[in-house]
């Protein structure tokens, strides 16, 4: 077998199994914060992790296939190692923006449900009261 080739199915298998272990990791403790957010509304919560995931694994394995493709013939082992080196690194810069990303998105959304929350009074007005010295 070409040793491109063998560098192309290792890339592959290596990043589709670091998107899969991150989008987990995303999934099942982003869960929690997004329960918060959407002020306990589990089913809510529920269905917006999972179009988060599903936009994670399709913007991330989309661009895992496109940087597949390399220039250079690699010709030694040496040069599997360092064609998949710059892939993979280049891999883990993606994916660890697009969790940037994600964490960055998710602040804001709750810094804006803590917002509104604090605005409602905790207790119903009961009257007016009256100024002093009139």
């Amino acid at each position: 077998m070409d040793r491109t080739v063998v560098a192309y199915v290792i890339y592959l298998v290596v990043s589709i199994a670091l998107t899969i272990w991150v989008a987990r990791t995303l999934s099942r403790n982003g869960r929690v914060f997004l329960a918060d957010v959407l002020q306990g509304n589990e089913k809510l919560a529920d269905a917006v992790n999972h179009l988060l995931v599903v936009g994670f694994y399709l913007v991330n394995l989309g661009f895992v296939a496109l940087y597949l493709s390399g220039d250079a013939t690699i010709e030694d082992t040496r040069g599997i190692f360092e064609a998949l080196s710059t892939k993979l690194g280049v891999v883990l810069l993606v994916l660890g923006v697009m969790h940037l990303a994600n964490v960055y998105v998710l602040n804001r959304i709750r810094r804006r449900s803590v917002m509104e929350r604090e605005q409602v009074p905790p207790v119903a007005p009961q009257g007016w009261v009256g100024t002093q010295g009139a």
